[in-house]
């Protein structure tokens, strides 16, 4: 099995980690409310997907 000869340094691990970041979750406008939502996702201020309520929310 391979053994590393050198110690990678902390400035070559972290270049090599950059794109470890989590990314942006991106957001939709609720076409009932206008608010933002996820992708995908019942919207939790008014309970609309997709033109249609889904969830009873009472505020």
């Amino acid at each position: 099995m391979a053994h590393p000869k050198r110690k990678t340094s902390k400035a070559r691990r972290d270049k090599r980690r950059s794109h470890h970041r989590i990314a942006d979750v991106p957001l939709a406008e609720c076409s009932n409310c206008g608010s933002m939502h996820r992708y995908h996702h019942v919207c939790m201020e008014c309970g609309y997907y997709r033109g249609r309520q889904v969830l009873n929310v009472s505020k």
